[in-house]
């Protein structure tokens, strides 16, 4: 079958399910994923054929996007602050927001001298993704990421080795952690903060295939794992470290309490590209 024709069928085929423009993005990723054609070989080549054996990888494909498997999962990749990663149903498809977070964190390096070295943990790092984003662009840091999943480390070791990074992962549970053993100048987290009583929120493409063990907590104790990287934080954070977060936009002020009454001097909430409340920067000074 012609290339452009199949093209035609594959966004009728998706287009009850999502809109035309997001069905044409998934039909150019499988291309160059599959083909390695990109759109400017289409136009080039308008008579390019699809063999009988491609059609039938295209049509599995097709059928797994109609039940909203995410495409990410489907070519096993996506790409992350310029990076490539694999990601897996172990752990969360990285999203445009933790990026903001991580340039906020690069932003407060500049002023930094180059000579000096910085010490990272990443909390429930799940792809690797902040923590292998930050130790490609601090190459003089040392980074260690820290996950309860051991699944989810065995990605982010495959994302380190496949981005050239050394990084230190870590199997442990940061609930039951008392002492990180060392202290650092940057500690980070994206946790679990999802409320269930949001679950009517998320689409049925992330509740039915990504991690809920990464995604939700409890209505009644939704800062659990806030407070608890916030109290190792006390005894882990150097005197001018600083301890990010990723945050649900709902509990911002919640957030801001929270770090204030744990004796945290400057503390900031801010907005991602969306306008809701989405990251903290905390420090002692």
């Amino acid at each position: 079958m012609n290339i452009k024709e199949y093209r035609t069928q594959f966004i009728q085929e998706l287009t009850p399910i999502y809109d035309a423009g997001e069905a044409e993005s998934f039909f150019y990723l499988i291309l160059e994923e599959k083909q390695q054609l990109k759109r400017i070989d289409l136009a080039l080549h308008p008579d390019l054929v699809f063999s009988e054996e491609e059609i039938g990888v295209w049509n599995a494909i097709l059928k797994q996007l109609k039940h909203e498997i995410p495409i990410q999962y489907l070519l096993g990749k996506t790409s992350f602050y310029g990076l490539d990663f694999e990601v897996n149903a172990a752990v969360l498809i990285p999203r445009p927001e933790t990026e903001e977070l991580v340039e906020w964190i690069l932003e407060s390096q500049k002023p930094k001298v180059e000579s000096q070295k910085v010490k990272i943990l990443d909390i429930g790092t799940g792809s690797g993704c902040i923590a292998i984003s930050l130790a490609k662009n601090l190459p003089d840091a040392t980074v260690f990421a820290l996950d309860v999943s051991e699944d989810a480390l065995a990605t982010a070791k495959i994302n380190a080795a496949n981005n050239l990074v050394n990084v230190t992962f870590i199997h442990q549970n940061i609930l039951e952690t008392v002492d990180l053993l060392q202290q650092f100048d940057i500690i980070i987290s994206n946790p679990p903060y999802v409320r269930n009583l949001e679950k009517e929120e998320i689409k049925k493409n992330v509740l039915e295939n990504e991690p809920h063990l990464a995604l939700f907590v409890a209505d009644n104790d939704a800062l659990v794992f806030y407070k608890k990287i916030a109290q190792l934080a006390q005894k882990n954070l150097l005197p001018n470290g600083q301890l990010y977060f990723e945050i649900n936009q709902y509990l911002g002020k919640e957030m801001v309490d929270l770090l204030e009454k744990m004796n945290f001097k400057t503390v900031e909430l801010r907005k991602d590209i969306y306008g809701n409340d989405r990251m903290t920067k905390a420090s002692f000074s």
